[in-house]
């Protein structure tokens, strides 16, 4: 895996991890790499120095590895919003723009957007965030 440090159009920075060196440029050239804050698809690599790992060997207890543990906090993030935030499914922008301008119930919710509606959220202040995506299934893994 190789993880790159992006930023889109609007200077939102975030990291994507890619399976090989060409798979962003691939990526990016379908249209598949959008920023998770705007939904900007300009997105470009920032200029970020390599890992190097050491030759230093790890032993049995060594503690997991960094994409691991981000995955399972994601997880934890995710699980925690479906068990305490209303699922208001694909009327997310506009039930959150309803509790943003006081004319709902100011609670959690979380569903679906499409990438405009995203956009027009954002560019009105509407405070948002993307859902953390739902982790593999083993089955689905290497």
């Amino acid at each position: 895996m190789i993880r790159y440090a992006l930023v889109c159009e609007h200077a939102h920075e975030f990291e994507g991890w890619f399976g090989a060196s060409g798979d962003f440029d691939d990526q990016q050239g379908r249209g598949l790499v959008e920023c998770p804050v705007c939904a900007s698809k300009a997105v470009r690599k920032q200029i970020m120095a390599p890992a190097v790992s050491g030759t230093k060997k790890k032993g049995s207890d060594a503690p997991a590895p960094a994409h691991e543990m981000m995955m399972e906090a994601m997880g934890r993030i995710r699980r925690h919003v479906e068990e305490n935030f209303d699922d208001v499914g694909d009327t997310f922008a506009r039930e959150a723009r309803a509790i943003h301008e006081g004319r709902s119930e100011d609670r959690g919710i979380y569903g679906q957007a499409t990438s405009a509606e995203v956009r027009d959220l954002v560019e009105d202040g509407v405070p948002i965030a993307p859902m953390p995506p739902e982790p593999p299934k083993k089955t689905e893994l290497n």
